[in-house]
């Protein structure tokens, strides 16, 4: 809203630098209001300027470096690192509505490629169509986004009807509230954790003996981490990993969207065992509904006295895969580029805010309850062929009923199909799957009677990861499918390193080429594995290692 005057004294209309309207500097102070002028909020505010604006000019950019006493490339360079901020010219504003449709591989197997054609067809002045990386919807594909509202098994008819009635808006999901998950139960054991009825070392133990892993893809043991960072020196810090943007990855989606303070109890308890004074959560911004849940039932927490010993800092990513890694994300939460660290050392030692961090997936925090409460033996024996625990599998593609199917750990891919997924979609007969998301590879059929755990795919040239398990089927290109991956590897890739900057835009090149040239992409993938900074680099070749190793008969 327009001023004739500014709110605070001493603003600069124009200085050193990029010269930017003055109309600009109001428009962001107005909008910052009174929240602290600190280097670490730089993301959060120039999300303010785009929720507001639907867009980043340079003027607006110029007063955000100017409010935080930055240079205006430091701010330039955060600004554009991520994809769902759209940085402008003064005088170039985009359409007022971005559609955005989901091209990950299972919504493209349902049509994302033809409904994204249809919509751009009708852009224009009022509204631009682009394509986007995984939303989360894999389940329910393909997914558009109009503004903030998610449409699932999207079609143009309901993507237009959407539009036409204004429904850009997030909804937010019907979950356990406050109120209901309190009287069920809920906060108990950590108010008797706070009480001094328990300790950090028998939590420790029980988690151990639980034999809980990391379930964001690392599967490293919970109890240890908690072990681990209690060693070092404090101030401690911790970190939510609600960044899941692995294409056929939506379990954390599932829990936040229903029973989202079992994670914030599993989260606060961690955090007293740690003796960590903040815990920051970051979450996707394609999760915009559950941004709206938890800013709803977060201060309900403050309200109930259970975040007297630790605090609740709510962070957005901004549309990077890269900030799924823990190191990427601290540095995204820090208000940076969300680029990868070198390791050693590691974020239990120096991570957020150079601090020793306990960073978790959403799934391992949703346990903790559940493991404490009914000991480590019910949790630990729920395994089959092997495995230990309960894993969430994120099933998309050709079955019947795809979902977040809660099975045993160690279960095979047949077993999960028949038992939990209705066996395949009709007409369709299974001829391969993904059994950890886009970077851990392909399997053919003859292979799905491997347990889905970690360590057992590795002998294949697979991982489980956070089990994003999706379905082909005769009807389904190999080759398509690992094209599609290296695409959103190539896109997702931080620049950082060399060897995944341009490794995956060669690799995407060479699969659009008539005849494979085997040989080169071994060694490029060899490359990539071996000299890239991080896991996006390093597994980005597993898909086509994979076709070349399983699925030889498709490229005789």
């Amino acid at each position: 809203m327009k001023q004739n005057t500014p709110k605070r004294k001493g603003v600069t209309p124009h200085p050193k630098g990029l010269r930017a309207k003055r109309q600009a500097f109001y428009d962001v102070q107005n909008l910052l209001g009174d929240l602290p002028r600190e280097r670490h909020m730089l993301l959060e505010f120039l999300h303010l300027v785009q929720d507001q604006l639907h867009c980043l000019s340079e003027s607006h950019l110029v007063a955000v470096a100017h409010e935080l006493g930055l240079s205006f490339a430091e701010v330039y360079e955060v600004a554009t690192f991520y994809a769902h901020f759209d940085v402008i010219r003064d005088n170039q504003p985009p359409p007022p509505l971005t559609i955005r449709v989901c091209d990950s591989l299972t919504c493209e197997m349902n049509g994302a490629k033809k409904l994204l054609h249809t919509l751009a067809k009708n852009g224009g002045e009022k509204f631009r169509v682009v394509r986007a990386p995984c939303m989360g919807g894999c389940d329910q594909a393909p997914v558009a986004e109009v503004g903030k509202n998610h449409i699932t098994r999207a079609t143009a008819t309901s993507v237009r009807a959407a539009i036409s009635k204004g429904h850009t808006a997030p909804e937010i999901p019907d979950a356990t509230l406050f109120e209901a998950y309190e009287k069920d139960g809920g906060y108990a054991l950590l108010r008797e954790c706070l009480g001094g009825g328990r300790s950090p070392d028998e939590l420790i133990k029980t988690l151990e003996g639980s034999q809980l892993k990391g379930m964001g893809g690392a599967g490293f043991p919970a109890g240890t981490k908690w072990k681990l960072v209690r060693k070092e020196p404090g101030p401690r810090l911790m970190t939510v990993n609600a960044d899941e943007g692995e294409p056929g990855s939506f379990k954390d989606r599932f829990y936040l969207d229903s029973d989202p303070h079992r994670l914030l109890e599993g989260t606060l308890i961690a955090a007293w065992a740690v003796e960590a004074s903040d815990v920051y959560i970051y979450l996707r911004d394609e999760y915009p509904g559950i941004l709206e849940l938890l800013k709803q039932e977060i201060p309900k927490l403050e309200s109930a006295d259970l975040t007297a010993v630790t605090r609740i800092h709510l962070r957005r990513g901004a549309g990077a895969y890269i900030c799924g890694e823990e190191s990427a994300m601290m540095e995204s939460i820090e208000g940076k580029r969300g680029l990868p660290r070198h390791r050693p050392p590691y974020v239990a030692t120096v991570g957020l805010f150079g601090r020793p961090t306990l960073n978790h997936n959403v799934e391992t925090l949703y346990w903790v309850r559940d493991v404490v409460e009914k000991g480590a033996d019910w949790f630990a024996d729920q395994g089959r062929n092997g495995g230990k625990g309960l894993r969430s599998y994120s099933v998309s593609g050709r079955v019947a009923e795809p979902g977040v199917k809660l099975a045993p750990a160690g279960i095979t891919m047949n077993e999960l199909l028949e038992e939990f997924c209705g066996g395949m979609a009709s007409g369709h007969k299974f001829k391969a799957y993904l059994p950890g998301g886009a970077s851990g590879g392909i399997l053919p059929a003859s292979l799905a009677d491997v347990p889905l755990d970690f360590g057992t795919l590795e002998e294949h040239g697979c991982f489980i990861g956070a089990a994003a398990i999706i379905v082909l089927s005769d009807k389904d290109s190999i080759r398509d499918a690992a094209l599609n991956l290296m695409r959103f590897f190539s896109d997702e890739s931080c620049g950082q390193c060399t060897p995944c900057r341009a490794g995956t835009e060669k690799a995407v090149k060479l699969l659009e080429g008539k005849k494979l040239d085997r040989p080169l992409m071994t060694e490029l993938c060899a490359t990539m594995a071996d000299a890239s900074i991080c896991g996006l680099g390093q597994t980005a070749g597993n898909p086509i290692l994979s076709m070349m190793k399983h699925f030889k008969e498709d490229f005789a």
